[in-house]
């Protein structure tokens, strides 16, 4: 039997049972709203636990890239959404491929992507299912959800497109990360946040119906982010209703979504295990404390209410924090944490940490050790290429 004692560091693990009570709660969210859960794959990565959310009641999967999409689609799931503006000839190819095997759908925001997809996909006698992304005041990618002219004009080039499908529109309401304002709560903010991403993307598509190309009986509205899917609520305007959501990150949790007010600490199900290597007097009173943990085991995102690099955990089976250490720097292959007063960690102690941002740690670790107890009851190894590591302003 194979114990968490046992396992090399730095590691990734997972515990069963807090990961298993996230995914049956929002799956009951989503029932309880009337929409899919379509779940961003990129936060975890891995075929096993993508298809344990399609057992819990998951409405296909959503993902970042196509190399995402490409793993995704090997490892037998048929239903795959590319929520990113997917531009080129080389991502068009290799989705073409897929679509023999799977439904793939993906988004586009400007004239000229648009133009480019109908005529790569028209000259190969296909049609490609298309999402027009929607800006619903993040400020990336997606066009303006009131700029009513400039979404009815892409909406009209996707419909009229020979080569495109308009199945409806997509957003991220990424200004979720952002934080409460100086008069808010943090579960204040999350409300007015996920009720702008729901009313906005509503609004577009009432435009569309206005303009004649767009449906309430054929039109898919699809919003995302794991804040905003915890305070999500339906509602219906001029017959659209939203139909999915896709949160990621909800799987895990991490430092950023209990600052924030998603959820609690006792939900995070995920952390790094890290040795203590060295450790020195900081000559004043307190010590470093230097561990196998840098920057290619730890995200270096910092976010609203964040505190260093990561939370160090005292006890992990109570998600206890470690008083008074931070975990401070990072270097490469160190992490630097700082204990105020005495320690009792040990040269070749081990520590875990609940990371600042958990979407960032299956590709910096490539494998995850799910946990019952102390047991390793699986391995589960992350598929896709590395290079998806992305910022905090990622769409989970």
């Amino acid at each position: 039997m194979q114990t968490i004692e046992t396992l090399p560091t730095p590691a990734a693990l997972i515990d069963r049972q807090r990961l298993l009570r996230n995914l049956r709660d929002m799956q009951q969210r989503a029932a309880r709203e009337g929409v899919a859960l379509r779940p961003h794959a990129k936060t975890h990565k891995t075929p096993e636990l993508a298809r344990l959310q399609q057992e819990l009641g998951a409405t296909g999967i959503t993902v970042a890239t196509v190399d995402e999409a490409e793993a995704f689609v090997a490892a037998g799931l048929t239903d795959v959404r590319v929520a990113y503006p997917t531009v080129g000839t080389d991502r068009y190819e290799r989705l073409l491929a897929l679509m023999a095997r799977a439904r793939i759908s993906f988004c586009l925001d400007t004239p000229e992507a648009i133009r480019a997809a109908s005529d790569f996909f028209a000259a190969r006698g296909r049609q490609a299912e298309v999402l027009l992304e929607v800006d619903t005041g993040f400020g990336r990618t997606g066009v303006r959800w009131d700029d009513a002219r400039r979404l009815v004009d892409c909406a009209r080039l996707i419909q009229e497109g020979p080569g495109l499908r308009l199945i409806g529109l997509l957003t991220h309401a990424g200004q979720a990360y952002h934080g409460p304002g100086p008069e808010e709560s943090p579960a204040e903010a999350l409300r007015r946040v996920a009720a702008e991403e729901r009313d906005r993307l509503l609004a577009a598509a009432v435009a569309l119906q206005q303009a004649g190309v767009a449906h309430p009986d054929r039109f898919e509205l699809s919003v995302g982010s794991t804040p905003t899917a915890h305070y999500f609520t339906n509602r219906t305007e001029q017959g659209f209703r939203i139909t999915e959501i896709r949160p990621g990150n909800y799987v895990f949790h991490d430092v950023m979504q209990v600052a924030l007010g998603s959820c609690p600490l006792d939900a995070c199900a995920l952390t790094v295990l890290a040795r203590v290597v060295s450790r020195k007097p900081d000559g004043r009173g307190g010590w470093w404390v230097f561990l196998d943990a840098g920057k290619k085991a730890l995200a270096t995102d910092q976010g609203y209410g964040t505190q260093g690099y990561g939370l160090p955990l005292y006890r992990p089976a109570s998600r206890t924090p470690l008083p008074h250490a931070v975990l401070e720097r990072l270097s490469e292959e160190h992490g630097w944490m700082h204990v105020r007063g005495g320690t009792t960690l040990q040269i070749g102690d081990r520590v875990q940490i609940v990371p600042n941002h958990a979407c960032l740690i299956a590709p910096l670790l490539r494998r995850f050790y799910v946990l019952d107890g102390d047991e390793v009851v699986a391995e589960w190894s992350v598929v896709g290429a590395a290079s998806s590591v992305r910022s905090a302003s990622s769409t989970c």
